[in-house]
């Protein structure tokens, strides 16, 4: 087809792909999007984020370069703190237990404030996160776990005004067009195959930049690479994430790369459905756990829930929970800090049971071996370091001592009623393994040279998080990457 003639072929159309097809674009570039699926569910999984982007900022000056329309008052009320670069690097290599490729976490910490800037350049609005990520401390939000700032109207707000800035500027998105294969004679990409409503056919194009996602959609992948028991989850969010562009770059050569067992997995309503909700979003999921306990089928707590700020362990302990009895847990509150769980625990789709007494709370957690759980809040009651006050801002230390497993921060005894608990399973958000890139985004060969022409960035890139990531950091390691990997599949156009 004669019409189709791009220098920039992009497969996916979430944030990463955005990224990448609009920095391509302002270089020069003729730019496609060649987005699986339909319209009406497009934006991968960036649709059903709450739009937390995690970065490095020096103070509120920074964050008026993004926000500008913060009002002083706004500003007067709220202690926004600072979010230094070293302090995302702190973050990135614990969290991983200092696996994260050092020279690709260089790229992701240096240039994510100035991502940023570029992003509200493109018309990206943001907000600061008051409602989950600040308590209010005497009169004034404090904001705690590196995280401030999120996407004006949460995922789909972003993926809307990545939408309209690529139409603003003349790039072609075809929805309901999946890539299925790259064209390429054995030493240069030359484009993709292409399966749209009623026809296969062949698009060209000098660069293909891969941005497709992770492999979470695929049961069979994930049960293949995560290990037994992975089937059984539930997909956070879109249910076209099926690994076609880590698949599609294997078949001609790419080198895999990273925590290929690994992934980021919350916990999630026990009875959410299979794939994500776009009209529920991400409310499915269940992050106020630091405040109460878990136990699973037999009555017994198995983790840590005051380890760190949920920023910080909730994308792992969804595994966690996948390993217990029955893939299941109950959280477990009472009333002392019923204010404080999140507005995703309000929502009408939700697991939740409610009592006066713990006796009769025992007798409503469908699953639970009553005796065991009631023996199991006995002794955590017992344990508590009551002596040491509650803060939720801060990791305050009140802890138990003398248990199998100790709660080390914000440890409240379960005996105000009345009592919440909260069944939750697995929800895998993405996968870690994918494909080996450079640092300027270049899809890396078996022999880890460049194969040409292939450009890769977002959730199939390998090598970037390991066990676990530091909430907010997907959005703008798509972000990152996306806008690298637009820039040098056009550069390198111009130097071949």
């Amino acid at each position: 087809m004669a019409e189709d003639s791009f220098d920039v072929i992009v497969v996916g159309g979430g944030n990463a792909a955005f990224c990448a097809a609009l920095s391509a674009q302002e270089q020069g570039a003729r730019v496609v999007m060649l987005e699986r699926a339909p319209e009406e569910e497009a934006g991968g999984n960036t649709r059903f984020t709450a739009g937390a982007i995690r970065f490095a900022y020096r103070g509120v000056e920074d964050l008026k370069a993004i926000m500008p329309d913060l009002t002083e008052q706004e500003i007067a009320q709220t202690d926004f703190g600072t979010y230094t670069e070293d302090q995302f690097f702190d973050d990135m290599f614990r969290v991983t237990r200092n696996r994260t490729d050092p020279a690709l976490c260089e790229i992701l910490v240096r240039r994510s404030f100035e991502t940023m800037k570029w992003l509200h350049g493109k018309g990206v609005r943001f907000a600061p996160i008051w409602g989950r990520q600040a308590f209010k401390v005497e009169g004034k939000f404090k904001f705690w776990g590196g995280l401030t700032v999120e996407a004006y109207g949460g995922g789909p707000g972003l993926v809307q005004a990545e939408t309209e800035a690529a139409r603003r500027r003349g790039i072609e998105i075809r929805y309901a067009s999946r890539a299925i294969a790259i064209l390429h004679d054995g030493f240069r990409v030359q484009g993709v195959r292409v399966k749209a409503p009623g026809r296969i056919y062949e698009l060209k194009a000098p660069a293909v930049i891969l941005a497709a996602g992770g492999f979470q959609g695929d049961a069979e992948w994930r049960t293949r690479y995560l290990g037994p028991g992975w089937e059984l989850a539930k997909v956070r969010g879109t249910r076209f994430n099926t690994g076609d562009g880590i698949k599609m770059a294997l078949e001609i050569g790419a080198s895999p790369f990273g925590n290929w067992s690994g992934c980021h997995a919350v916990q999630w309503d026990f009875n959410a459905p299979e794939y994500g909700d776009l009209a529920v979003g991400d409310a499915f999921q269940k992050h106020s756990y630091p405040w109460g306990v878990l136990v699973n089928a037999n009555g017994r707590r198995f983790l840590d829930e005051g380890a760190d700020f949920r920023n910080y362990t909730y994308a792992k302990y969804g595994r966690v929970v996948l390993e217990q009895p029955g893939n299941f847990a109950w959280q477990v509150f009472d009333r002392k800090v019923l204010h404080l769980l999140r507005d995703e625990y309000r929502i009408r789709q939700v697991t939740r049971v409610r009592a006066d007494t713990l006796e009769e709370l025992a007798g409503k957690l469908e699953g639970v071996d009553g005796t065991a759980f009631l023996e199991e809040i006995r002794r955590y009651n017992a344990a508590v370091r009551q002596d040491i006050p509650f803060n939720p801002n801060v990791k305050d230390g009140r802890r138990t001592e003398g248990l199998g497993v100790d709660k080390t921060n914000w440890a409240n005894t379960i005996e105000e009623p009345p009592f919440e608990a909260y069944q939750v399973g697995c929800g895998i958000t993405f996968t870690f393994g994918g494909l080996r890139i450079d640092t300027e985004a270049r899809v890396l060969d078996a022999d880890q040279a460049p194969i040409p022409g292939l450009y890769a960035c977002g959730e199939l890139v390998g090598g970037i998080f390991y066990f676990n990531y530091p909430g907010g950091s997907g959005l703008i390691n798509g972000a990152v990457f996306g806008r690298l990997a637009g820039a040098t599949a056009v550069a390198d156009r111009k130097v071949g």
